[in-house]
């Protein structure tokens, strides 16, 4: 059974057993009604285009609220983020760090044998994360909300005399009576390097030479060898889980360090775990070309050495569906790299985004943010926008790297007064404790004119967690004042940030 199955009564889903059961039971029940089968309507109050985690949130709950729905989806429901991303990639990460803590056993406990075996999270990724890639629970929850979908790709087409929105699906063309959502995600993105083209051009699977991050969540065993394209957190997250299970990893970023959206320091503690795990980390250098070859595939670099490995999994970076869309038939600029949204979510008259195609971060949790400000709006409810000043997210390596707000480049490209606080992981009660894994620490940026914080980062063991007391100070602008003021639990690695608030030096 697919993890998402459920909603509590607050909007959060409810994986409990009994929550999918009766879900189990209402999605059979549509199911037989064959409702998936719908012809279409002339018009429906809004229509979604894209049923990833924001578009699926705007779509169940107007449904929910009585609107005429159609949600059109060509793929799976549910999105990246259940079948591809957040979930099935972390169910490898939990895994990878069970091994990596079972070898930390003789330093601290004892004696233990490990023999790895990636069947299991393969297994748990199939069964429990994503019912083979099946989106039936799902697609029915929607459908038993009230909504219809179409399955298919949808694109803009004009506005009628009334100035309504039009949308084609599937050849057919419906009007949406109070507006269009888009929140048609991104895909993953294939470089222009030489060779890798003629190695995806029969398309890509599981058993293919060339990976992206679908492929490589739907594999049974683990490569002997991986070579991995992109420094950035997908990359970062599967070299190091796939290192932990034996796999022989080369990992190449093109840019001068990994990690480019973090603070510097939290891209040198990364690198140096990665190497530690035995990743053949390779920054700096560009990739000439990539070929088939006797050992899997073979890619050339810049500096003329060459990389052989069983398959390659291209991490580097993902691709808008913007220029898909016939933006133009609404005035839109096709071409754009995002779609500027207000705080209501409006791109135009009748228009509306969430998600990836914002450009504001493409992370689950800004999808369903925005979606819930937006499912406000269009109700006529309070809506709950609160700005992106305080935007946070994580990466899951180990150690995780946890951030919110500004970095201390932004900070100062924004032309505050910067001043930092740093405490170290190691050096702190709780850390020191914990041992061997310990790498990392707490960075905070604040801005002196004001005495607030406007930026964090935390790179530790569960730093994702830690990250969430300084996404809310730096949300609610609390005074450091204030936050020094604060009973910080000890011994706990949250400690850290009173160590670090400590060596701010305010006038």
């Amino acid at each position: 059974m697919r993890l998402w199955t459920g909603r509590t009564g607050e909007g959060e889903r409810d994986t409990s057993p009994l929550s999918r059961s009766r879900v189990v039971l209402k999605t059979r029940r549509a199911y037989r009604c064959g409702m998936t089968d719908q012809a279409l309507s002339e018009s429906y109050d809004v229509i979604v285009l894209g049923l990833g985690p924001g578009g699926e949130e705007v779509a169940e709950r107007l449904a929910e609220a009585g609107l005429r729905v159609l949600g059109v989806e060509p793929h799976l429901v549910g999105g990246e983020c259940p079948y591809y991303g957040c979930i099935p990639s972390k169910m490898i990460v939990r895994a990878a760090e069970t091994l990596a803590e079972g070898r930390h056993v003789e330093a601290l406990a004892g004696t233990a044998q490990l023999q790895p075996d990636y069947r299991k999270p393969a297994d748990r990724i199939r069964t429990e994360a994503t019912d083979d890639w099946d989106d039936k629970v799902a697609a029915d929850r929607f459908i038993d909300l009230g909504g219809q979908l179409a399955r298919g790709a949808g694109r803009l087409a004009g506005r009628d005399e009334s100035g309504r929105v039009r949308v084609e699906v599937n050849g057919q063309v419906v009007v949406a009576e109070r507006g269009v959502v888009v929140a048609t995600g991104t895909a993953p993105g294939i470089p222009p390097i030489p060779g890798l083209a003629a190695l995806t051009e029969g398309g890509l699977s599981p058993d293919g030479l060339i990976w992206t991050n679908r492929e490589v969540l739907q594999i049974r065993q683990a490569p002997a060898s991986l070579i991995v394209i992109g420094g950035g957190a997908v990359g970062c997250e599967l070299a190091e889980g796939f290192a932990r299970f034996g796999t022989a990893v080369t990992q190449i970023e093109a840019a001068p360090r990994i990690l480019l959206p973090e603070e510097p320091e939290a891209a040198e503690v990364i690198s140096e775990v990665l190497r530690r795990e035995g990743v053949d980390l390779r920054t700096g250098v560009s990739i000439e070309s990539v070929a088939a070859s006797p050992e899997g595939v073979t890619v050339t670099l810049g500096d003329g050495s060459t990389v052989s490995a069983e398959r390659l999994l291209v991490a580097a970076g993902r691709r808008q569906h913007i220029s898909e869309l016939a933006m133009d038939s609404v005035g839109l600029d096709p071409a754009a790299p995002k779609l500027e949204v207000d705080e209501h979510m409006q791109v135009a008259d009748g228009i509306f985004a969430v998600g990836d195609v914002t450009g504001r971060g493409a992370f689950t949790h800004v999808a369903v943010w925005q979606a819930r400000v937006l499912i406000a709006h269009l109700l006529g409810l309070p809506e709950p926008y609160g700005g992106y000043d305080a935007l946070a997210w994580a990466t899951f390596t180990d150690p995780e790297v946890g951030r919110t707000g500004l970095s201390e480049k932004q900070a100062r490209d924004k032309g505050l007064r910067v001043v930092t606080g740093r405490s170290e992981i190691a050096s702190n009660t709780r850390g020191w404790i914990h041992g061997p894994g310990n790498d990392g620490f707490v960075k905070l940026i604040a801005d002196a004119d004001r005495e607030v914080l406007v930026g964090a980062t935390v790179v530790a063991p569960n730093g994702g967690e830690i990250i969430a007391m300084l996404t809310l100070a730096v949300h609610a602008q609390v005074p450091i004042s204030t936050l020094r003021s604060m009973h910080y639990v000890y011994p706990t690695m949250h400690r850290a940030i009173s160590e670090a608030l400590a060596t701010i030096e305010l006038d």
